[in-house]
């Protein structure tokens, strides 16, 4: 009996198709996410303890008393949530590749990116999910927007969009490292220092004049101070050009890095 060859999945393949492999596997992500709730217990609970502990434990120390701090740490906290919750597809992406999904969309004709698209695209979800438990536990807590209720959905807009571009960083390391454990280590090693380093917890005028100098013009910084602007009141224009160039440079840099990280590990 003869053999029949299989042709190899095309790989040529148009951005329109590739759109939509990737909002395909998109659903793929959300439908894991709905079958497995826990997944989202650190974009839930993280959020309520990161609020309640520094507002009733620092909050007086550093501002005199706790209404007046969580009306100023509310919306920066939601920079600091939304880049953790970022980690997820670096996270979800190495266990796939090493349980052999990866082999699977190998196979099909697909395009390359759309599984890394697909990751990325589904942790919308997750963000949404920060913003408004977020929102919701600082509203009880006594936190109100004082601006309108357009620039509160822009402000949520914004960390969306923060989220889909500082993930790329969490993809790069996920496809670098050998278990999902490894990634969550480096990616907090990295997320706390840069969130620490901000004003989002405490004024930069309060910091050495070094961390200082790098507190004021750090991606973290400058979203927190727009996040202000956008809920409370205050400057905006400025700190957001600052944001968008920022978010712009990190998909710039590791889009790419991790598009050949991931193909190198996957063939």
């Amino acid at each position: 009996m003869t053999a029949i060859a299989l042709a190899p999945p095309p790989r040529h393949i148009s951005p329109a198709k590739a759109i939509q492999h990737g909002l395909s596997l998109s659903w793929r992500g959300i439908l894991k996410i709905r079958k497995n709730p826990e997944q989202l217990v650190d974009v839930t609970l993280q959020p309520i303890l990161f609020l309640v502990m520094f507002v009733y434990l620092f909050g007086g120390a550093i501002s005199g008393n706790t209404g007046a701090y969580l009306q100023t740490l509310a919306p920066a906290l939601l920079v600091q949530n939304t880049i953790m919750a970022s980690l997820s597809a670096g996270v979800s992406l190495n266990t796939d590749v090493n349980k052999g999904v990866f082999d699977r969309f190998r196979a099909m004709p697909i395009a390359r990116s759309a599984p890394l698209v697909g990751a990325v695209l589904a942790d919308v979800v997750r963000y949404l999910v920060a913003i408004v438990v977020l929102l919701v536990m600082a509203t009880i807590m006594g936190f109100r927007i004082t601006t309108d209720p357009a620039s509160a959905i822009l402000g949520g807009l914004l960390m969306i969009l923060a989220g889909l571009c500082f993930c790329w960083i969490a993809v790069f390391v996920g496809m670098l490292v050998s278990t999902p454990g490894a990634v969550q280590g480096i990616m907090i090693a990295f997320i706390f220092p840069l969130t620490f380093g901000s004003n989002v917890f405490v004024p930069s005028s309060t910091m050495p004049g070094w961390l200082r100098a790098w507190s004021d013009i750090s991606p973290v910084s400058l979203l927190a101070n727009t996040m202000r602007g956008l809920f409370v009141g205050g400057d905006v224009a400025g700190p957001l050009l600052g944001s968008l160039a920022w978010m712009a440079g990190v998909v710039v840099v590791f889009l790419p890095l991790a598009m050949r990280a991931y193909k190198r590990r996957v063939g």
